[in-house]
């Protein structure tokens, strides 16, 4: 039995000659099934560069959205920032017309009665005679306009450590989480174990570990204005004491949430943070004199 195939004849133009090839049918089905394969071939590679393509453009779009989304969130963290700012201001402002003009003193009204007969004054009431007597001694010599010299600095107007600004107050990329997040105050870069002294007069409101801070001291001077000292090796000072501008309250170290050795220093007026830089531009830094040694 003879096998079936194609005859393709060839004719010459200009000769007239013929010439017959013979195809077998398994060639033409080889011929065609390549062809078709390699139709699929050039389609999928077409599909493929398209569909990378298209993933191309949507991820330049997603960037170029990003992009867009981090730079309104850095100008919303620079409103916020200002705006934390004046409203400290504007604090600080209404607490020094309310103790001008005695507004305070007017919506407190009259004191608990439960409070009376009590043998001693409680820590709340030492803090408000502290603010009293302060403040009868700085009227008493404006009345006399003596230039005798007053032991009275209840202003911060001291760089609490001999040390470098390495973190500013406001917004900032908090270390661990990577986020934005609100600085209270500033980080003051220092050697561990480096003396801390207060910044200004005051009464130690607070001196003990604190959840992210670690060694904390608070110091009340009064008015509303308490300056806190944190992540601290160690303290010298205790609840209720009375401390003088100068006085080393503590030192240098690495408690709570830090990544090295600095102190992180706040001046808060009514509970609320404001910006230390104010008080510390033109204070000048502690010079060791014969002071009190810490204990």
């Amino acid at each position: 039995m003879k096998q079936e195939y194609f005859v393709v004849v060839l004719a010459h133009s200009l000769r007239g000659r013929l010439r017959r090839i013979h195809i077998p049918h398994q060639a033409l089905y080889i011929i065609v099934a390549l062809a078709l394969l390699g139709c699929f071939s050039v389609f999928g590679f077409v599909a493929s560069y398209a569909r990378m393509a298209w993933k191309v453009a949507n991820y330049n779009a997603l960037k170029r959205e990003a992009d867009n989304l981090r730079a309104r969130y850095q100008n919303l963290q620079k409103v916020v920032s200002q705006t934390n700012q004046q409203l400290a201001t504007l604090e600080l402002y209404a607490n020094e017309v309310s103790v001008a003009y005695g507004i305070k003193e007017k919506l407190a009204g009259p004191s608990d009665i439960s409070a009376e007969g009590k043998v001693s004054p409680t820590f709340a009431e030492s803090i408000a005679d502290y603010d009293f007597l302060r403040r009868t001694d700085m009227l008493a010599l404006s009345s006399n306009r003596s230039h005798a010299f007053v032991p009275v600095n209840a202003t911060p107007s001291l760089w609490p450590v001999d040390g470098r600004l390495i973190g500013p107050f406001g917004m900032r990329t908090d270390p661990f989480s990577g986020e934005g997040a609100f600085h209270k105050g500033v980080d003051l870069s220092a050697p561990y174990g480096t003396a801390v002294h207060v910044t200004a007069d005051g009464i130690v409101e607070y001196a003990d570990m604190e959840n992210g801070y670690g060694k904390l001291i608070i110091v009340n001077h009064g008015n509303g204005i308490e300056t806190y000292y944190a992540h601290l090796s160690k303290d010298y000072v205790h609840v209720g004491q009375e401390v003088r501008r100068g006085d080393v309250i503590g030192a240098v170290g690495a408690t709570g949430r830090v990544t090295a050795p600095h102190l992180h220093y706040e001046v808060r007026i009514h509970g609320g943070p404001v910006n230390p830089y104010r008080y510390l531009a033109n204070a000048s830094v502690f010079q060791p004199a014969p002071k009190k040694e810490p204990f």
